[in-house]
């Protein structure tokens, strides 16, 4: 069986529970807290030696980067395929969650914030102004995306790549207080996919390892 490698609030995990949830894939969850620092073990970096969430085992081989593991998801199990069957509407997907994984979410997740703590003194207001600046910039263009390929979901009407990737980017969105209400369609789209079986279930809140801290403490 799959193991996943993850923790209960990565943006990064929440995306690949997503598309396993999706292509209805059973696999088993090996939690590693972030807060203290568990990723960065030994025993874990012997496995990625990035000493980052997620990483996937497919049976001795480790797959790490989000991307990459959805990816080879949709190459080993392509039903129900999460890219659509023309080149270019693939570049178009593509390009959507790439405006997540590289331009959005780096600049706002866990490590980045603590640095700029650290090395710049920012407090708590000061690194919750720049990840919703952030977030805020890449919401508007995705906004435009979906307005333009989106019928129900990011593409189309139904889940593709950019939905595993824009639902966990919003989660984390509305965690820094970015409201919605400037990007209707964005909003839209993760309502639906609030209501889809494979979203629910791999919601932080419904993981083995989520606990009782307020949402908002990273």
């Amino acid at each position: 069986m799959l193991k996943l490698h993850d923790y209960w609030r990565s943006s990064a995990a929440y995306r690949v529970r997503i598309a396993l949830n999706l292509k209805g894939l059973d696999y088993k969850q090996d939690s590693h807290d972030l807060r203290t620092n568990a990723q960065h073990l030994d025993s874990y970096k012997a496995l990625n030696p990035q000493g980052l969430v997620p990483a996937l085992d497919i049976g001795g081989h480790i797959l790490t980067q989000s991307s990459a593991i959805i990816e080879w998801l949709e190459e080993t199990c392509p039903e129900p395929p999460l890219l659509p069957r023309a080149a270019a509407d693939r570049a178009v997907v593509r390009a959507m969650a790439g405006l997540i994984a590289c331009d959005i979410h780096p600049l706002n997740n866990l490590r980045v914030l603590r640095e700029l703590k650290k090395d710049w003194n920012a407090d708590e207001a000061q690194t919750k102004m720049w990840a919703k600046g952030w977030i805020a910039e890449g919401f508007t263009a995705l906004e435009s995306l979906i307005g333009r390929h989106g019928n129900g979901y990011c593409f189309g009407d139904r889940p593709t790549l950019a939905d595993c990737f824009l639902v966990p980017q919003v989660f984390s969105a509305q965690r820094f207080g970015v409201s919605l209400d400037p990007y209707p369609n964005i909003r839209a789209v993760n309502e639906r996919c609030d209501e889809h079986p494979a979203f629910s279930r791999a919601h932080p809140a419904h993981q083995p390892d989520a606990d009782t801290v307020d949402f908002n403490t990273r």
